[in-house]
């Protein structure tokens, strides 16, 4: 069961898939920051991939080589799909497949999918079989919760530690808690003394509430989890993976050239083809920090088109 991802340093560190979020732009953003040891795509639907409208899916797998290694993180309910998909994703150049066992949106959980696969234990093993078939040589990962209505590290987390995967990503949360109370660190020794008693080899990922390299290294020292996978802490500082930048020294001034920056990007990928309002997601990430960013922010989502966006944001000087 030996990978890649049992090559990487320890601790290494990870940026987590993110819904329209961690497409091929923002990953190109992180990586010139301060890139991560490992990058994962979007979250994406096999049966989407699979379907008339799949180019258009497709677009949340689009790689560039200064971005490896990505993994593709993948999800559904037919393991069959699963399958096909794999072999696709071989092909594609990814660095290994994850399997999304952990995503807590309603939706999904009604079709059995993601986290509502940790009520059915024997089609998440069979999505899991399949997509190593399809896969090939290609490292199959499961990223999920410590468990649906309540903890259930040992059943739950046992169960995938039997699967023979080579990495495990654990967000320390249930399913009902989402992210209203503090991940629950503390039960990540349990997880490891499990993983060293059923799967040795297979690296644990911790997931929750990481906010800073301090944070992550402080608890590598503590519970001995090899990987860290960040999420809406890179909404706070993009620039956490580098240590090049000191966010607290960003001026305003730079903040809006990293900004405009990432639109340059965000047009040559897309040439119109995606709507400029994803970018405004953004505005807090960036503009954020100084006096009068609230105000400033508040023009920015009032924008009706990506010219508008940029005039405000290069007629700056007001700040």
């Amino acid at each position: 069961m030996k990978s890649f991802w049992q090559k990487l340093p320890k601790p290494f560190t990870v940026l987590a898939p993110m819904d329209g979020v961690t497409d091929v732009v923002f990953r190109q953003i992180i990586t010139e920051f301060g890139k991560p040891d490992v990058l994962f795509t979007e979250f994406t639907m096999t049966d989407g991939l699979l379907s008339t409208g799949h180019k258009k899916v497709a677009e949340r797998l689009l790689l560039t080589p200064e971005q490896t290694p990505v993994i593709a993180q993948i999800w559904g309910t037919q393991p069959e799909h699963f399958y096909q998909v794999a072999k696709d994703l071989v092909k594609r150049g990814f660095a290994g497949i994850d399997i999304n066992m952990g995503c807590p949106t309603r939706d999904v959980i009604k079709e059995g999918a993601c986290s509502g696969l940790i009520r059915n234990p024997q089609l998440a093993a069979e999505i899991i079989k399949a997509t190593k078939e399809g896969a090939g040589d290609l490292p199959v990962s499961v990223k999920t919760r410590i468990g649906f209505e309540k903890e259930t590290i040992d059943s739950w987390i046992g169960f995938l530690l039997e699967q023979n995967i080579p990495a495990l990503t654990v967000h320390l949360r249930t399913v009902r808690e989402l992210s209203k109370v503090p991940a629950h660190w503390e039960l990540m020794p349990q997880i490891i003394e499990i993983r060293n008693k059923l799967a040795p080899s297979t690296v644990i990922i911790g997931n929750g509430d990481i906010m800073s390299m301090d944070e992550a290294q402080e608890k590598w020292k503590l519970y001995g989890c090899e990987g860290f996978m960040i999420g809406r802490g890179i909404f706070a500082n993009p620039w956490m993976f580098g240590n090049k930048v000191t966010i607290e020294k960003i001026t305003p001034e730079e903040r809006v050239k990293f900004f405009l920056h990432h639109i340059e990007i965000f047009e040559k990928q897309w040439h119109g083809e995606k709507h400029f309002a994803l970018l405004k997601k953004f505005a807090k990430t960036y503009i954020n920090n100084f006096s009068e960013a609230a105000v400033f922010r508040e023009k920015l989502m009032e924008t009706k088109n990506l010219e508008e966006l940029k005039e405000i944001l290069q007629n700056y000087n007001y700040i």
